[in-house]
């Protein structure tokens, strides 16, 4: 029995397959060790660096990219070894995404960190939260799980709050941190009871477990599972759990509220994956109607409110996009849903659309930085006549707003609502299908009202934007890989469903 237990302890580490969110993490160690010696003048040196680390931890996911690899694994079961760390086309797929979106982020604050905000403080936040960002996928145990989790929300909590004397960021700060906080607490509650249940954390051995749980377990093993999928709908700010989310974007700088949009949604969307699809299997049949029912909310709740912006409002631009965000984690959490009825081939379709989303989502924000810097008060009227001014950056955002609606030339838009709808069908969800056209048509409204602003006349001189080299990058990177992924669609799909778990 002894020999046993010291065997189980043992685990195998492959250094390689750890990389991209060890380095992330390191780099954020070096900035804020740097930061103490750098003076105020070079403080962008740290910028660089973390922009150079990013870039590296992107590079080392080339060497993952069969899929294939797994570590931490416990050695004492040969026939059934339990891993807490994959690197398959999921995770790596995922890290892409979180790391080439902390990458523009990155980018878009080198303006922000020269003139107000912190910069060795900003830098440190940040490659943190993208470190526990790029773990959360490659997380195949509970414990693991959760403090990916937290490590990726917890540092957000201070950027959000990290302009300094604003009282709508530290009000921002303040709900964002209520609200996860509350995820949080309602997630270890229901993680508690499904190892209480099961004996077990790894989620591969929870779903073999959790079809066998004793009877006077049976009750505690269900809590288990409802708590821990609230937690996680929390994350994803799905309704009713979205309040936070419009004051939070509004009162954060706005290369954090890009991060969030993209990055945090990312890590709440692939938290609720595993644990429904991959630990949680045996109760389809509860999570599967809850997301659907969820997924209608969510996206019917966000475009009634988008819709509802008034385009001269201050913060508007930023509001509906907000807004937006919320509609398109209801379009997200569709293919979960439709995984409960017809298999995990569905989450492909999400992790697809999640690609698209973020790219697109992170060129507005980066074009709505732009235009803040002649108008901080961040209102859609502030677009009008942006083409006569900056064609370039018209251009761009309004191919952005495009593919968020759905619409050519945006066709990895359309053809992620297109996957996403068809998702719905294949799982017998028709009412969902149809509630999810209703919601394209009327998201329809608000992009292209905000399109037709940037061709209009402009109201006075036109006012010319410098954009900084690299808000620049920012906006032409996202442009370029809108524009392949328009060229190329199934590449997302593809690579997404290609040995997914």
């Amino acid at each position: 029995m002894t020999s046993f237990a010291s065997e189980s302890l043992v685990q195998s580490v492959d250094w390689l397959t750890i990389a991209p969110p060890t380095l992330t993490a390191l780099v954020a160690l070096v900035v804020l060790v740097a930061d103490l010696f750098v003076p105020q003048e070079r403080k962008q040196l740290l910028g660089w660096t973390a922009i150079g680390g990013l870039t590296a931890a992107l590079a080392l996911l080339l060497p993952l990219r069969s899929g294939d690899r797994e570590t931490f694994c416990l050695t004492a079961d040969t026939h059934t070894e339990a891993c807490s760390y994959t690197a398959d086309h999921f995770t790596l797929l995922i890290q892409l995404l979180v790391l080439a979106g902390a990458l523009l982020t990155a980018l878009l604050s080198l303006d922000a960190t020269r003139e107000r905000l912190p910069a060795g403080e900003y830098w440190f936040l940040l490659l943190s939260s993208a470190a526990g960002a790029a773990l959360l996928p490659a997380s195949r145990d509970l414990a693991t799980l959760v403090v990916a989790l937290e490590v990726a929300s917890l540092p957000a909590f201070a950027l959000v709050g990290l302009k300094r004397g604003d009282r709508m960021s530290g009000e921002a700060a303040l709900k964002f941190f209520l609200s996860s906080v509350t995820a949080t607490a309602v997630t270890l509650l229901g993680v508690s009871f499904v190892y209480a249940a099961t004996g077990t954390l790894h989620l591969t051995e929870i779903a073999q477990r959790l079809d066998d749980v004793p009877g006077q377990l049976q009750t505690l093993a269900e809590a288990g599972v409802a708590l821990t999928l609230v937690g996680f709908a929390f994350k994803t700010a799905a309704v009713p759990f979205h309040f936070w989310v419009p004051d939070t974007y509004v009162g954060a700088p706005l290369p954090v509220a890009a991060y969030l949009s993209v990055v945090g949604k990312a890590v709440g969307f692939t938290g609720l994956i595993l644990v429904t699809v991959v630990a949680f299997p045996s109760y389809a049949d509860v999570w599967g109607p809850a997301l659907a029912v969820l997924a209608a909310l969510t996206m019917t709740a966000g475009n009634v409110a988008a819709l509802r912006q008034v385009s001269t409002r201050a913060w508007s631009a930023v509001r509906l996009l907000a807004w937006s965000s919320v509609a398109q984690a209801g379009y997200l959490l569709v293919p979960i849903a439709a995984a409960a009825y017809s298999g995990d081939d569905q989450i492909g379709a999400t992790v697809a659309y999640a690609l698209m989303y973020a790219v697109v989502n992170l060129g507005a924000f980066a074009v709505v930085a732009l235009v803040a810097r002649a108008h901080p008060e961040n209102r859609i009227a502030d677009h009008r006549g942006l083409y006569a001014a900056s064609p370039a950056a018209a251009l761009a955002l309004g191919f952005f707003l495009l593919n968020l609606a759905g619409l050519p030339p945006g066709i990895i838009g359309l053809f992620a609502k297109v996957t996403v709808f068809s998702a719905a069908v294949d799982a017998g969800l028709g009412w969902l299908a149809v509630i999810m056209g209703v919601n394209v048509v009327i998201a329809l409204y608000y992009y292209l009202r905000w399109t037709a602003l940037l061709f209009r006349a402009p109201e006075g001189a036109p006012v010319t934007h410098r954009a900084p080299a690299p808000v620049t990058l920012a906006i032409v990177l996202t442009a370029a890989a809108g524009v392949v992924l328009s060229g190329y669609p199934q590449f997302a799909l593809r690579f997404a469903t290609g040995g997914l778990f």
